[in-house]
């Protein structure tokens, strides 16, 4: 694989790198600050609960499926004005939600914001897999772990900020989002196509001989957020209909979170030294028995079990795309925007299917079959390539 930095040492984070994590951190904060906003938002707008459910439906479609549509352009060289304008767009228009006076202002600041999330990301995976210094996994880890740091603190900030000034003050926070990506992204060099190719041999044209594994690591995505987004979505309601208070149901979704985030960075770690097939693989299994436990156990009992679930499961979170971009060396940036945005798309989608079964077949019922979801996962990691050079 091509290094372009040289003899820089492989223990530390290329320079490169640790700006597009800071700045992914950014990028995900405000990516997140819908949730926080929406119990003064609907009232004020008298949204009804399908139009509150609309408005998360509009950011997941603009931020995570339209990645598709920025892939190529950052393999064709436009990583940087992506990186740069997708940042800046995102903050600028995800802090201005708490502005919004109508439902037509605030769709247009959540399609607007949302597809500067989806420029920045493929992009800023591309550029953290190509600066890698040859551990692709402990770089990509760096990158996607920052993110999930700053979807996680993000509303905490947002609903302070409402809460102690009002809604409106949110787009305050705007000034030092805009500082933090500014001095991030300030000596950020230009950036040439991945590689010299044929005109037209970007994109998913160029992904075609790389199908079969793509394509096996993309429903492992797929189910992975499907599993993710259900137990964050019904864990809440699960453990308040066994009595647990709002505070400890919440406690269950950060549990995951908490477990997700340290899991995806020792995961990629760990890939760079045991094999990206290897990690994917104990992925999927190993976090079954705790997705099956945690409806049963007692509430304190289910927040380990939630910790030690999310820490097994997210910890392909970058795995998934450095394997991807290793074994389709050509277009990285599709790459990311397939299995990062896309394919994590998807599976949030299918979570009513989760509420549906739910409502024939009890939610406790429901939950311990969905613990058991993953499995199909190993038999899709199975056949991946065992090694990748």
């Amino acid at each position: 694989m091509h290094n372009p930095v040289g003899e820089s040492s492989r223990s530390r984070l290329h320079p490169v790198v640790a700006r597009l994590a800071v700045t992914h951190f950014g990028v995900d904060w405000f990516s997140n600050s819908l949730a926080p906003l929406l119990p003064v938002l609907v009232p004020r707008l008298g949204l009804s609960l399908a139009g509150a459910g609309t408005l998360t439906m509009v950011l997941q479609l603009s931020s995570s499926v339209a990645q598709v549509l920025f892939g190529g352009l950052a393999d064709r060289g436009y990583a940087k004005a992506l990186v740069v304008g997708g940042a800046v767009t995102t903050v600028i228009c995800l802090g201005m939600l708490g502005q919004s006076g109508s439902w037509a202002a605030l769709v247009a600041a959540l399609v607007c914001g949302g597809l500067g999330v989806a420029a920045f990301h493929p992009a800023g995976a591309m550029l953290a897999h190509r600066y890698s210094q040859g551990r692709p996994g402990y770089s990509m880890a760096a990158y996607v772990t920052a993110g999930t740091l700053g979807f996680a603190a993000g509303p905490i900030a947002v609903a302070t900020v409402a809460d102690r000034f009002g809604v409106a003050s949110t787009a305050w926070l705007i000034v030092p989002g805009l500082a933090v990506v500014g001095i991030a992204l300030a000596r950020l060099p230009s950036f040439a196509p991945t590689t010299s190719r044929p005109r037209g041999a970007f994109g998913f044209a160029a992904l075609r001989p790389y199908a079969r594994p793509l394509t096996l690591l993309y429903f492992l995505v797929v189910i992975r957020g499907f599993v993710s987004a259900s137990v964050t979505t019904f864990v809440p309601v699960l453990l308040a209909r066994r009595g647990a208070s709002v505070t400890l149901a919440a406690a269950g979704v950060a549990s995951y979170f908490a477990g997700g985030g340290l899991g995806g960075f020792f995961g990629g770690s760990m890939a760079d030294n045991i094999g990206h097939r290897r990690v994917i693989l104990m992925s999927m299994l190993l976090p079954v028995p705790f997705l099956v436990a945690a409806p049963l156990v007692p509430p304190s009992l289910t927040l380990v079990a939630l910790a030690l679930a999310g820490f097994f499961l997210q910890s392909t979170l970058p795995v998934n795309v450095s394997f991807g971009q290793l074994i389709a060396p050509v277009s990285a940036a599709t790459v990311a925007s397939l299995l990062m945005g896309f394919a994590w798309g998807l599976g949030g989608l299918l979570v009513p299917m989760t509420g549906v079964i739910a409502d024939r077949a009890g939610l406790e019922a429901t939950m311990i079959g969905l613990g058991l979801v993953p499995l199909l996962g190993v038999a899709l990691a199975w056949p991946l390539p065992r090694q990748v050079r």
